[in-house]
């Protein structure tokens, strides 16, 4: 969504209907969407917000476990001025699902989005990179209101429209880490989820924290074999609850490249509240160590 926000998320009837709707929630995604329309804490713009949210992490677990970050800038076309190396990736800071990713390890058929206000994941090499279309690009995220208004996600209206650039994450083979969620409520982690082959044949797994697999599935087939426990499995989910410490919930993303924790990114609100689960029973299993507060403080 471009522009300015749609009359039906400044709505205060809508509000309302919305309110009601969930003022009993069960299940994961009900209190997702609960934690939605009331949690407006500042707290979770810093945890949305891929710029401040680093001063975060460092505060409570150490810059040592941040992506290190080439350039957080204002206008696009600083672009032009910021040294890169070979390898990069380039964010906006007020969404989420949008990225270009530079590595010599892409797809040799992998371009750059032509399409005016692209908001997807893209990986190709440097040569097809020009730091022109990157700029383009760059500019159509800046241009853009990422989420659903204030009612919903109404968090990344409150973000500074920025465009962030960061290390390009991989293993000593050049491949890219698997991706660590975890669950954490109220400072436990109850849950971790494994996304693998984010740019080729993309997996998923879950997990109780003693490394239990879930008959569950959110969409992508179960990697074959099972992923190995990771052996920086106990660290990662200490920083996790750590991180995770001052709210009701957050899901903690972390990469291990070759045993170096790296942080990824904190969601509060996954998959704006449509989380798929089958069997749906996981739904409100996932729930279940999740009592959302009467009033967020």
């Amino acid at each position: 969504m471009t522009g300015g926000v749609r009359w039906r998320e400044r709505s205060r009837l809508v509000r309302a209907v919305r309110l009601w709707r969930t003022r009993n929630p069960q299940t994961f995604r009900e209190k997702v969407r609960y934690k939605m329309l009331r949690d407006h804490r500042a707290l979770v713009v810093t945890f949305a917000d891929k710029a401040a949210v680093r001063d975060y992490v460092a505060e409570v677990v150490g810059q040592q476990y941040l992506p290190h970050a080439y350039a957080i800038i204002d206008d696009p076309t600083d672009l032009y001025d910021v040294r890169l190396p070979d390898s990069y990736v380039v964010k906006p800071t007020h969404g989420s699902g949008a990225a270009i990713v530079v590595s010599e390890s892409a797809p040799l058929e992998a371009r750059l989005p032509s399409e005016a206000g692209s908001w997807v994941y893209t990986h190709v090499a440097a040569e097809y990179a020009p730091r022109a279309d990157v700029v383009r690009i760059a500019r159509s995220w800046v241009a853009q209101l990422y989420g659903q208004g204030p009612n919903r996600e109404w968090v990344y209206g409150r973000i500074p429209r920025r465009i962030i650039v960061e290390e390009m994450l991989a293993t000593a083979e050049g491949s890219i880490p698997d991706d660590y969620k975890f669950f954490v409520f109220h400072g436990t982690c109850a849950f971790v989820q494994v996304d693998s082959g984010r740019f080729g044949r993309r997996t998923q797994d879950f997990f109780r924290p003693d490394w239990q697999h879930l008959p569950l599935s959110a969409g992508p087939p179960w990697a074959n074999p099972e992923p190995a426990k990771p052996v920086c499995l106990g660290e990662m989910i200490s920083l996790a609850e750590r991180l995770g410490a001052d709210t009701d919930f957050v899901r903690v993303d972390l990469y291990d490249v070759d045993g170096r924790i790296v942080f990824g990114e904190l969601t509060s609100f996954p998959a704006g509240g449509d989380s798929p689960f089958d069997p749906e029973s996981f739904n409100e299993v996932f729930g279940q160590p999740w009592t959302v507060p009467r009033r967020y403080r």
